[in-house]
């Protein structure tokens, strides 16, 4: 039986991650709140972004770590993050912008089997 995951990526998603890997180096992930650029998942070469204790840690991506504020993981933590890739632009600050190409996050609530393995 596979272990629930709090975030996955597709297919697409992983080869998006590994083209930005190889122009930037090792990249992160921050799931945006909503203000400048929706709520994208945001990008950043390790490092670039500030983790702080408000940060929830939510899994890894590609080897990318994947983070999301706390008050927003609050939220959202009875639901799984499916990170895609849709055609366009990326956020401005996100590393993907450039590849014509922009990472998207999609959902589903969790099992109750999902829940309970995941301590929920």
């Amino acid at each position: 039986m596979k272990e629930a995951s709090k975030v996955v990526a597709t297919e697409a998603a992983l080869e998006l991650i590994e083209i930005v890997k190889a122009k930037h180096g090792p990249v992160m992930f921050h799931q945006s709140g909503g203000c400048c650029d929706g709520s994208s998942p945001m990008c950043y070469a390790q490092g670039e972004f500030l983790i702080g204790d408000s940060d929830v840690w939510l899994g890894d991506i590609g080897g990318a770590p994947f983070y999301m504020s706390k008050s927003q993981y609050d939220y959202w933590k009875n639901t799984m993050l499916i990170i895609d890739v849709v055609p366009g632009r990326g956020g401005m600050f996100s590393l993907e912008g450039p590849e014509g190409r922009r990472f998207l996050t999609r959902s589903r609530m969790f099992t109750e089997e999902e829940r309970h393995e995941l301590g929920l």
